[in-house]
Parts: C-alpha cells; structure tokens; sequence
C-alpha cells in the first residue's frame, strides 16, 4: 500500500535562518509550491519530490507537535558535506553505523528538529 515517504514538515521559527539551513548548508532547492493561502516553501533534492514543507509565520504549537524523533535524507560527498558543517560552526555528531559501515551525520537545524543525513559506507571523511 506505501510505496515511499512524501517528505516532512517543519513549522519554522526563523524564516531566514532556516532557509539558509536547507539550502545553503544541506543543498535542497526551493521549488515549486502552489498557493496555499499561507506563507511557506516547498524544498526539493535530488528529484521532482518536495522533500520537505516549510511554514512561515505560523506559531509553534504549545505542546510541540508529534512524537516523530528525526527526519533522515540519503547523501552523498561526506568530505564536502563535512567541510561545510565545520565551516558553519553548526555542530553535529559524526558516525560510522556499526555493521553496515554507513555514515551518518546528525544534527539540530535552526527550529530543533534533528536531522539525519546518511553516506555510504565507502565515502572518505
């Protein structure tokens, strides 16, 4: 019956600060997004999916919403990726999965949600 993730939203506190987040430091585009009478952004990888859904100028819900720990995106030039998280001064946590050897790199984007990007295991740090 599920055939694949359609991507995850984020209910952004800093507009600016969080944009410069997935676009500048992870990569993801702006794309299209029709309008749906509030103000947010819809960001692409890779392919034509929207991976993730921004909302802009909405409140933070009180309680934060949902019980969902992080979000993860496969990766890829973890040298490079590396690089520019040392360069931002965004921390992170770096491991080798035990077993499969995959990479993955955690870290906090600007509104607390964490995020996960995943490498394979032959990349290079």
């Amino acid at each position: 019956m599920i055939v694949g993730m359609n991507h995850f939203t984020v209910t952004a506190e800093d507009e600016k600060k969080t944009l410069d987040f997935y676009t500048g430091l992870l990569g993801l585009k702006v794309g299209h997004r029709p309008d749906l009478g509030f103000p947010g952004a819809w960001l692409y990888g890779a392919g034509p999916q929207a991976v993730l859904h921004l909302y802009f100028g909405r409140p933070v819900p009180e309680p934060r919403t949902g019980v969902i720990d992080h979000m993860a995106f496969t990766a890829q030039r973890l040298r490079e990726v590396k690089a520019r998280f040392d360069g931002s001064g965004v921390k992170y946590d770096l491991r080798q999965q035990a077993g499969a050897g995959t990479w993955q790199l955690f870290c906090l984007d600007p509104n607390g949600a964490k995020v996960e990007l995943d490498f394979d295991a032959s990349e290079k740090i």
